[in-house]
C-alpha cells in the first residue's frame, strides 16, 4: 500500500523546482553539450518521459566517469548525484560533476547517511541520480543492482526514471586514460511508481524491474 505520508511529501515537492545555477548552465551548455554532441556524436531519446518538476530518482547503468555530467545535461534539469569523494579530486571531471549537482560521499560512510542526504534533497524537489550497480561496469550493463534507488523512492514517494547510457564504457571505461570517440546515446524510459513498501521483497522487485528496463533499453 502507498504510504500517505510519502504521497504528501511528494505532492508538496511537486511545487518546488530547484533553480539551475549560472555555473550549471555554463558548464552544461558550454562544456558538456559540445563534448556530448560533437565529440561523441551524442543523442538522447525519450526526453518527453522526464518530469520537469518535483522529486525524481534517476536510475542508470554506469560505464564511465562521463556518466554524471552527461545525465545532468541530457535530462534538461539539474540532477544531484551521490558520487565518491575521490571523483571530486580528478581535474576537470570533479569541477564538472559538482557544477552539475553532484555531492561527495566519503568512502566508508554509512549507507544510512547517504540515503538521509539524498532523501533531504528529494524533499526539496531535486532529481537525484543513482547508478544502480553503484560502481562502473566493464560491459556497461546493470549486473549486480543495489536497492538504494528503490529505498529512496519508498522513503519519499518519488518516481523512478530508468535511463540507459549506451557506449560510455567503450568511450572512457575503467582503466582507459584516453577516450575513444564512439557514439554515446542516452535512452530514457518511462517513469516507474515507488515500491509498495520498504519491505525487502518490494524493494527487490522494483530493483530488478529497473535492471530489466535499463538493460532492455541498452538492447
Amino acid at each position: 500500500m502507498t504510504n500517505p505520508l510519502n504521497s504528501a511529501i511528494a505532492e508538496t515537492a511537486l511545487t518546488k523546482q530547484p533553480s539551475s545555477s549560472i555555473v550549471y548552465k555554463l558548464v552544461s551548455y558550454l562544456l558538456v553539450f559540445p563534448v556530448f554532441r560533437f565529440l561523441f556524436r551524442g543523442i538522447t531519446f525519450g526526453n518527453s518521459n522526464v518530469p520537469k518538476r518535483g522529486p525524481l530518482v534517476v536510475v542508470a547503468n554506469h560505464g564511465s566517469h562521463l556518466d554524471p555530467p552527461l545525465l545532468g545535461h541530457a535530462l534538461g534539469r539539474p540532477v544531484a548525484f551521490m558520487a565518491k569523494a575521490e571523483l571530486f579530486k580528478i581535474p576537470l571531471i570533479g569541477s564538472v560533476i559538482r557544477a552539475c549537482g553532484a555531492y561527495p560521499v566519503k568512502r566508508g560512510a554509512s549507507d544510512r547517511e547517504a540515503i538521509k542526504t539524498a532523501s533531504a534533497k528529494l524533499r526539496e524537489g531535486w532529481a537525484i541520480g543513482v547508478f544502480l550497480d553503484g560502481t562502473r561496469q566493464s560491459n556497461g550493463k546493470v549486473n549486480s543492482p543495489m536497492p538504494g534507488a528503490a529505498l529512496l523512492s519508498a522513503r519519499t514517494g518519488a518516481s523512478l526514471l530508468p535511463v540507459a547510457i549506451a557506449n560510455s564504457h567503450r568511450a572512457l571505461g575503467s582503466g582507459k586514460l584516453f577516450p575513444r570517440l564512439v557514439r554515446i546515446e542516452l535512452r530514457i524510459g518511462e517513469p516507474i511508481s515507488p515500491p509498495r513498501s520498504r519491505r525487502k521483497s518490494d524493494l527487490q522487485e522494483t530493483t530488478f524491474e529497473l535492471q530489466r528496463r535499463i538493460n532492455a533499453l541498452l538492447g
